[in-house]
């Protein structure tokens, strides 16, 4: 995920756009328009997150409920009218996929977000890497996840895809062996942790931290050579990464 770069160049750190570009005007949080703003500053990833239904649809929204409704315990029918901060109906996984494979620059980062039983996060997973199949997107997408049960079903099943653990509590080592390409950890995890960016390097893992919103830890980051950076603040960061 790294831009081109000399030979012997160090990589360049590349943004993240956490839940979308959705500060942007006419945007909201995991939204379409999140998505397509994203896609138009040229960020390199554009973070989702996702749930399944009772029924197997897969939805974008962060938080469990909508409306007071839990997702991964309604049907999409029950879900499909309730509304984002923007207007939009409460988009599903498969219009984003349709929206992102029209382009070739910006992946979509999709979190597998943690469910009520191991079973639906099965479901989720499953039914998230039908929908990428489906859609032949399986090179503009990466998976992260709280849920090692969502991480290590993800590398069984799917063991040439990006996988990266949003924990911070395995290590490095830890992760290479159990098949995870990288660690995706809070900015928090990191400082407390400064080996990790030494250790994840020796062993091949790329390292994205997250959720990154001020200057002086994006240039401690950048300065880290981290491989990414998941920010609110795409502009602002890719400002920083042109100086």
């Amino acid at each position: 995920m790294c831009g081109i770069v000399g030979a012997g160049a160090k990589p360049a750190t590349e943004v993240v756009a956490h839940r979308g570009y959705w500060k942007a005007e006419g945007s909201a949080q995991n939204s379409v328009a999140s998505l397509k703003k994203a896609i138009e500053i040229g960020a390199r990833g554009s973070e989702c997150d996702v749930y399944i239904t009772t029924d197997g649809v897969v939805v974008v929204h962060h938080d469990p409920t909508i409306d007071g409704k839990r997702i991964d315990e309604s049907t999409y029918a029950a879900l499909k009218d309730c509304k984002l901060s923007n207007g939009e109906a409460i988009p599903t996984l498969d219009e984003l996929l349709a929206i992102a494979r029209k382009q070739k620059h910006t992946k979509l980062i999709i979190e597998i977000k943690s469910h009520n039983t191991q079973e639906k996060e099965a479901a989720a997973v499953d039914a998230v890497l039908k929908l990428v199949k489906k859609n032949k997107m399986d090179k503009l997408v990466e998976y992260i996840s709280f849920s090692q049960n969502v991480c290590e079903r993800l590398i069984a099943l799917s063991p040439k895809a990006k996988v990266a653990y949003l924990g911070s509590d395995l290590t490095p080592k830890q992760l290479s062996d159990k098949g995870y390409t990288g660690l995706d950890y809070h900015i928090g995890a990191m400082r407390a942790h400064e080996e990790w960016f030494d250790e994840a390097k020796q062993l091949g893992l790329e390292v994205n931290v997250w959720t990154v919103d001020d200057e002086p830890n994006m240039k401690w980051l950048i300065g880290k050579g981290v491989t990414y950076i998941t920010t609110d603040e795409p502009v602002m960061l890719q400002k920083l990464l042109a100086e």
